[in-house]
């Protein structure tokens, strides 16, 4: 079955960086497409980035433009999301999910992991 797991969250002084794997066990799709979300206590799951299969087509949440970089091995099975100038406001669960085409709801994604906790001092 289909295992998505993400990696690389921690405790970090603000304008600092992370960088969060999601490694995928099995197969999901002949060629999906991956998106990172993240969710903050209180607040609803929101969109942060999405990229194709092929890394090609990348798109982010206006939050975090200019500072976050979403990218993907598919030798390893494994997408990435670069976290750079850390906020504050960035503190959240962020979650990695797959699915048929590039989308910015959660519903448009069809796995997810079980999350990776990011947290920003001030």
């Amino acid at each position: 079955q289909v295992q998505l797991v993400e990696s690389g969250g921690g405790l970090v002084q603000a304008g600092g960086a992370l960088r969060l794997s999601c490694v995928v066990a099995g197969r999901t799709f002949s060629s999906d497409a991956r998106g990172w979300f993240r969710q903050a206590p209180g607040k609803e799951r929101e969109f942060v980035a999405t990229i194709s299969w092929s890394g090609a087509y990348t798109y982010y949440a206006d939050p975090v433009k200019g500072r976050f970089t979403i990218s993907r091995d598919n030798a390893k099975n494994t997408a990435y999301l670069q976290l750079n100038s850390l906020k504050p406001d960035d503190t959240a669960v962020y979650y990695c999910a797959a699915g048929v085409a590039t989308a910015t709801t959660t519903s448009d994604y069809t796995y997810w992991g079980q999350g990776t906790q990011v947290t920003v001092s001030s």
